[in-house]
């Protein structure tokens, strides 16, 4: 099955039906919104590695969500699935294709809750923008939108309050948006509260006396504008960190699962060896050298791919001079688990105290397990190397030997 061609017309579609069926009222939900979703849906689906179908579907997914919106408002997300359905239809996709692209629909549908991660993408990606620079303006477009629809005005504090409670009550699903998107969604919860806050305390003064009255500000505007940029700058640091960390554990949990593979494979390949053939190689003397190397080919991918997952056995423990010179990653558990816990805990009060030790230990920390990937996936690629050249081999002697007798 041609997914690409078949997503490469979808994106062709989705657009103009969108253009087709255009209302001026609909300011949110629109063709921008929907390019909105969809890039957050790759972005997301990326990161997690999806297989060619599951990428597929929720692409696909993302591209009608909000389709049936530009007809009927309410409960669009039917309608929307009803669209996609009629469209593909004609590209005769498995039923199961199909029923992940109507789960993932249907789980957009508020309040979401979304069974599996397909929905879940799918629906961190619908409100993505909750954890952006983005959401303010995307909440005025709403806003508009559904004064428009709803033929009524919707004042500041009412819309505020409603979007206080959606931020508060949303939850994203994924753990790469949690890591993401989190901070700034709590920042942008902040700075509506903030706003509510001063609206409630606000004096009701004219305006001469509040100007007479109105404190100075304690700090020129471009200072507070520097510290804001400082503070965004180190939050973005800090879910890079996490954010890296998180990839870095996925790929050695990843790593490890091909390793035990390709051992569980040659395995039972060298047990059926010794428990069938070779028992009775007396009766097949010409198959003694293809039996041969493929016990050999089998062993050796093995060893490779334990190679790749065994442990390697540190010093554990760190000195002073180490902590004085920066020089130690107090983050790693091999630096530090013979040490007594005062003398770790000193250290670690140290390094928090100390911006630049405890990022230089973060960036060590990365870089180490970055070393230690570069070493499981290239023992990795030499047992899968071995494995596949070497099992076509032995198939061609096996082959050779037969044809000879």
């Amino acid at each position: 099955m041609n997914y690409e061609k078949i997503l490469e017309q979808v994106r062709e579609y989705v657009p103009a039906f969108l253009k087709n069926h255009a209302d001026a009222r609909l300011t949110y939900h629109n063709v921008a919104h929907t390019r909105y979703v969809v890039s957050a849906t790759i972005q997301i689906a990326n990161h997690y590695q999806l297989n060619d179908e599951d990428f597929f579907a929720v692409c696909t997914a993302a591209w009608f969500h909000d389709t049936g919106y530009e007809i009927e408002a309410d409960g669009h997300e039917n309608k929307s699935i009803e669209i996609a359905t009629e469209f593909l239809a004609a590209h005769k996709l498995k039923e199961s294709i199909l029923d992940k692209i109507t789960r993932c629909i249907k789980a957009t549908k508020m309040p979401q809750n979304p069974d599996g991660i397909l929905e879940q993408i799918l629906c961190d990606a619908d409100l993505f923008h909750l954890g952006t620079d983005e959401f303010a303006g995307s909440s005025k477009k709403l806003r508009k939108e559904m004064e428009a629809l709803q033929g009524i005005s919707i004042g500041k504090s009412e819309w505020r309050q409603r979007n206080i409670d959606m931020l508060q009550k949303h939850r994203y699903h994924t753990d790469y948006c949690r890591l993401l998107l989190n901070d700034k969604k709590q920042e942008n919860l902040e700075k509506m509260l903030s706003k509510q806050h001063k609206e409630e305390k606000k004096p009701e003064k004219d305006v001469a006396e509040y100007n007479a009255v109105a404190p100075v500000a304690d700090k020129p505007i471009a200072l507070k504008k520097k510290a804001k940029m400082n503070e965004k700058k180190s939050k973005g640091v800090e879910t890079m960190f996490r954010v890296s960390s998180s990839n870095q554990q996925r790929l050695s949990y990843m790593a490890d699962s091909k390793a035990h593979i390709m051992i569980s494979v040659n395995s039972i390949i060298i047990s059926l060896l010794l428990s069938l053939l070779l028992r009775k190689i007396d009766e097949h003397p010409h198959q003694v050298i293809p039996a041969i190397v493929l016990l050999a080919v089998n062993l050796v991918t093995i060893v490779f791919a334990i190679l790749a997952t065994r442990p390697n056995v540190t010093q554990g423990t760190f000195s002073l001079e180490d902590v004085q010179k920066r020089k130690v990653n107090l983050l790693f558990f091999g630096n530090f688990f013979k040490m007594d816990y005062d003398r770790y805990e000193e250290g670690m009060v140290d390094m928090m105290n100390d911006n630049d030790f405890l990022y230089g230990s973060l960036i060590r920390d990365i870089y180490s397990q970055g070393v230690v990937l570069g070493r499981k996936y290239r023992l990795l690629r030499i047992s899968y190397n071995v494995f596949m050249y070497g099992l076509i081999i032995s198939v061609i002697a096996f082959v050779v030997s037969t044809i000879g007798t």
